[in-house]
């Protein structure tokens, strides 16, 4: 069984589809009974990961239950602001997880700036047979000028890429799982537990 350290559904259906080919049990945390609100308060996406995965740890560990687990934490490194909101991007509009809040005061602070270079960066940590292994991932964007698509969650309307010229939020889930940082990261994970079967 594999535990995903989030209880943010569109996360965990993302990552259900991206491992979908290597038939993992993989489960959230309100599906093991997990309830309480992990504090991320790390200056770094590492040091975030590594908080949930050792709260998620203990737990497991009181509660009896053998799991592997995986923890992520994603920032959106925006280059006109010196990397904001970066490790702050969940909570970036003042209110943790408000994602409109978040993408109206980012397409605030851009307003009228001409470099809307940004990237998405993901840091996760495996943890498998009482051991942390830590992988990353990296999709390079632009920020665009208004919000775009219905599709995904989080700064995806805002997230544009110029190969595809759409945003994130255009693109259907299969396409965006294609050349998403969160897939970059998966398919190492997925590589390093194919070597240790």
């Amino acid at each position: 069984m594999l535990v995903i350290a989030s209880k943010n559904p569109g996360k965990i259906k993302e990552i259900q589809e991206i491992l979908k080919p290597f038939h993992f049990k993989i489960v959230g945390l309100e599906d093991i009974g997990f309830m309480e609100e992990i504090v991320e308060d790390g200056e770094t996406l590492l040091e975030n990961a590594l908080i949930k995965i050792r709260a998620i740890e203990k737990f497991l560990d009181e509660k009896e239950i053998d799991a592997s687990i995986l923890s992520d934490d994603t920032g959106l490194f925006v280059d006109a602001l010196n990397g904001e909101p970066g490790v702050y991007s969940a909570r970036y509009g003042g209110e943790d997880g408000n994602d409109l809040l978040n993408r109206q005061k980012l397409l605030k602070e851009l307003e009228g700036e001409e470099n809307r270079q940004a990237s998405f960066k993901t840091i996760m940590v495996l943890y498998f047979k009482g051991k942390e292994h830590v992988f990353t991932g990296e999709c390079v964007g632009e920020i665009s000028k208004e919000e775009k698509g219905q599709g995904g969650f989080g700064y995806d309307s805002i997230f544009y890429i110029p190969d595809k010229e759409m945003t994130m939020a255009e693109m259907g889930d299969v396409e965006k799982n294609k050349i998403s940082h969160r897939k970059k990261a998966l398919e190492e994970i997925a590589k390093f537990l194919e070597r240790k079967e």
